[in-house]
């Protein structure tokens, strides 16, 4: 890595490390004035997060978070049928993902170096809602199971308040069987991310549209969208606003308060009780 960091020839690095290493490279990279697109969860905690805004400020570069299902068409159209009150204001959003992965030599399954389901796969499910919202929960409660062994977070359940009647709840595990979904609920009606985050380049993934807001929950509308490569196009846009100055949707800033969200899901599943994100 050292020696990588020391090519004057390469300008920007992408930074899949394990999660206790996220923020220590990509300082050594800024320090080299690299550029940064560091995979989720850009830290281990939102402070850690803000060394990182330091360090972008410090030495102008570009350092974001690679959260690769903001780029697929599929959100972007979900963000303008929300934006253009298709389904009415937005009042809850539930979301699922799971696996199930016990190897004991797999990083998700150490807790020491940052395994476990909420930094994997839960920030996900807390990014896109905040997507959904644009805006941040104002406080949270959660549950968390841990193994036995491994001593991670193989299941977390957590309730999300924005405030003004609209929350959000979630589930990730890492020891239970493989789905992903996202529900989007609406003063009118309701959308339906079938497979939200994850999926083969190969995929045609589609969204659900309803028609109304009591049962039977009719769909009125499916829309499908062709194949992509989310992470060439996460790429592509890092890449974009490397070369335009193209100011970033989705700023470090923004992962500081995802880091808020998750450091906050911690606490309230030890108190037991509502803990305020700061």
């Amino acid at each position: 890595y050292e020696e990588l960091l020391a090519d004057p020839e390469i300008e920007a690095i992408y930074n899949p490390l394990p999660n206790h290493l996220h923020v220590p490279w990509s300082i050594k990279a800024a320090q080299t004035r690299k550029h940064v697109l560091c995979e989720k969860p850009i830290a281990m905690t939102a402070t850690e997060a803000g060394e990182l805004v330091a360090a972008r400020d410090s030495y102008g570069v570009l350092i974001e978070e690679a959260f690769m299902p903001r780029h697929h068409p599929q959100w972007k159209r979900v963000r303008s049928l929300l934006r253009n009150g298709t389904i009415g204001e937005v009042r809850a959003v539930q979301a699922v993902f799971s696996y199930h992965n016990i190897n004991p030599d797999d990083i998700r399954n150490q807790t020491e170096i940052g395994g476990g389901g909420l930094y994997d796969i839960g920030s996900y499910c807390i990014t896109l809602t905040r997507y959904a919202f644009e805006a941040a929960p104002k406080r949270v409660s959660a549950l968390i199971d841990r193994d036995p062994t491994f001593g991670t977070d193989r299941l977390t359940g957590a309730i999300m308040d924005f405030g003004n009647g609209r929350l959000a709840s979630f589930v990730c595990s890492t020891q239970m069987a493989r789905h992903q979904s996202l529900l989007i609920l609406g003063t009118k009606s309701w959308i339906r991310v079938n497979c939200p985050f994850a999926m083969p380049p190969d995929w045609r993934p589609q969204i659900e549209i309803g028609v109304n807001v009591s049962p039977p929950a009719t769909v009125g509308e499916t829309e499908e969208f062709e194949p992509t490569e989310q992470y060439m196009l996460q790429g592509e846009d890092f890449s974009n606003r490397l070369r335009t100055g193209t100011v970033s949707e989705f700023p470090l800033e923004d992962a500081v308060e995802n880091m808020e969200v998750i450091d906050a899901i911690f606490r309230a599943a030890k108190s037991h009780s509502w803990e305020t994100v700061c």
